[in-house]
């Protein structure tokens, strides 16, 4: 009779996984036929031009829903034309120097990198894990690896081989504390508790998209990090319950013999607890830290602060929030060079200046990037392709009545399933911005929450996807510990993490925004009226 079952569940399993693996070959297929992002935007830029040229031969245009100028007629400007022609050759330069998430990103990352290169804050990942007891060990793993998000790619590089071993050591499965790790760090990679480089670089991408309706709107990298906040214990709690009670119990006991002796994957991953130099570092760059919070303080919090708006006295619009990525920049350069110095990896300024050099060396992708995603996001303001989309797409919702705050379900399960095949987060942001933006303002709701629910789409299917830059490391730390591990099995590992976080995330999302009425950020607003704007 036992041997019955098993045989049933073995053919069960072996149907689901035929279905399962068939969709994901799918989705990899599909991913494969994109170009590189860098391409894509080239591409996208040539349509445009293309494009803009039929639309204005044949007189394209939509009726003006602001009040200002209800009524006129929204022309598609063709850029196949003399004045188009000359427009792209005045304006090709300054379209990427002027655009917003170029300038941010580059100076939050100098700051971030010296952080990193002292060591600090893999010091501080590794400290939070190795010193949790057995109990907290989950929790602790899924939180840091949505902390480690400030630093970009280390929650990568040393939390999942760093989780993946400390579970092995505790007689637990590896494969569990991966994928507990990859969770945290990839599908969580929008939570954090600190403002990190990927908030410069969305609300670049969604100032733009939101001048296309307002020109003097502006989106701060802050304008989400209440709800961003909130979110890093949400996935915290999240990612320990699906690791202890889905997955690890559905991958058993560990086989050592499913170990692969020949791989070294792990060998550079450090199991050693802090070292007593590295903790002196740690409290010195924390007390540092403190000390350059309790002077920022000084300047915003006092109604006669420095950094207080100089007209109103408030902080909304107030220089600290509009100059919030040279704070992110002093409080990660100035602790994390104290702690290199007490550690002895940072001695002087030589140090400091190659640090932010080899830092700003690994921007490089990001610059070419950003230079044609400037031309395809300036083109498409510049011809009134996205004012007329959004127009036309709003008017669609209107009368399918699908205005009311439903509409970010569909929005975020259009995010998520586009970043199975299109897995950059500002790649897919500066192609879905311009359009969606200014669509849902149209119908009432404002960038800030639009940018919100759009990270936690971007986010939560990051581990399911081939297409994620990370997933071929993830996949080879995997082999490791199971060496005939492919593609679908690690993705099946992951999809209980991905439909969790997405049901809890968006339940979040709902609850924080339209039944506490709690903005997304510090002076973010949830609704947005052309009346008021105009």
């Amino acid at each position: 009779m036992a041997s019955a079952k098993n045989e049933y569940r073995n053919q069960n399993d072996a149907r689901q996984r035929g279905w399962f693996t068939r969709f994901l070959d799918t989705v990899e297929w599909l991913g494969n036929l994109l170009p590189h992002p860098v391409s894509l935007f080239a591409i996208f830029c040539l349509l445009v031009i293309v494009a803009s040229g039929i639309a204005g031969f044949f007189g394209v245009s939509v009726a003006d829903p602001r009040p200002a100028t209800y009524g006129q007629d929204i022309v598609v400007n063709s850029l196949m034309s003399g004045e188009g022609l000359r427009w792209i050759v005045s304006n090709l330069v300054t379209n990427f120097t002027s655009f917003p998430p170029l300038g941010v990103v580059l100076v939050a990352i100098l700051g971030v990198g010296i952080a990193e290169r002292s060591g600090m804050l893999e010091a501080m990942m590794r400290g939070m894990v190795m010193n949790a007891s057995p109990r907290m060990v989950t929790v602790t793993i899924v939180f840091a690896g949505v902390v480690s998000n400030t630093a970009s790619e280390l929650g990568y590089v040393v939390l999942v081989p760093l989780a993946a071993l400390i579970f092995h050591s505790l007689g637990r499965h590896p494969l569990a504390g991966l994928a507990a790790a990859f969770a945290g760090v990839s599908a969580g990679y929008s939570a954090n508790l600190f403002i990190g480089t990927v908030d410069p670089l969305l609300s670049g991408f969604t100032t733009s998209a939101a001048q296309l309706i307002d020109p003097t709107y502006e989106v701060g990298p802050e304008m989400n990090w209440y709800f961003m906040f909130i979110s890093t214990f949400l996935i915290a709690v999240l990612g320990w319950l699906v690791t202890e009670k889905i997955v690890e119990p559905k991958l058993g006991k560990y086989n050592p013999n499913d170990m692969d002796p020949d791989s070294d994957l792990d060998q550079n991953v450090s199991m050693e607890g802090l070292k007593p130099e590295e903790r002196k570092g740690l409290i010195a760059a924390g007390l540092t830290f403190l000390a350059l919070i309790a002077l920022l303080a000084i300047t915003v919090v006092p109604e006669w602060g420095v950094l207080r708006d100089p007209e109103t006295g408030g902080v909304a619009g107030s220089p600290f929030l509009r100059g919030i990525v040279v704070f992110i920049f002093i409080t990660f350069a100035i602790p994390g060079f104290v702690y290199g110095y007490v550690v002895r990896t940072m001695r002087n300024d030589r140090d400091v200046i190659n640090a932010m050099a080899a830092s700003m060396s690994s921007m490089g992708l990001y610059m070419v990037l950003v230079f044609f995603a400037a031309q395809f996001v300036a083109f498409f303001g510049w011809t009134n392709f996205g004012t007329v989309l959004a127009v036309n797409g709003a008017n669609i919702l209107q009368s399918i009545n699908l205005t009311g705050p439903l509409v970010f379900v569909f929005f975020i399960l259009m995010c998520a399933f586009v970043n199975l095949m299109l897995g950059s987060a500002s790649a897919q942001w500066a192609v879905t911005a311009p359009i969606f933006v200014p669509m849902l303002m149209i119908i009432g709701y404002a960038p800030e929450l639009v940018q919100a629910a759009y990270r936690i789409g971007d986010s939560v299917t990051n581990i399911i996807t081939p297409m994620m830059s990370y997933f071929g490391l993830i996949l080879a730390v995997a082999a490791r510990y199971k060496k005939d591990i492919g593609i679908g099995t690690l993705i099946s590992i992951m999809l209980p993490y991905t439909m969790v976080f997405f049901i809890g995330w968006v339940i979040l999302f709902y609850v924080w925004v339209f039944a506490l009425g709690m903005p997304v950020g510090p002076g973010a607003a949830t609704y947005y009226s052309f009346e008021a704007a105009q």
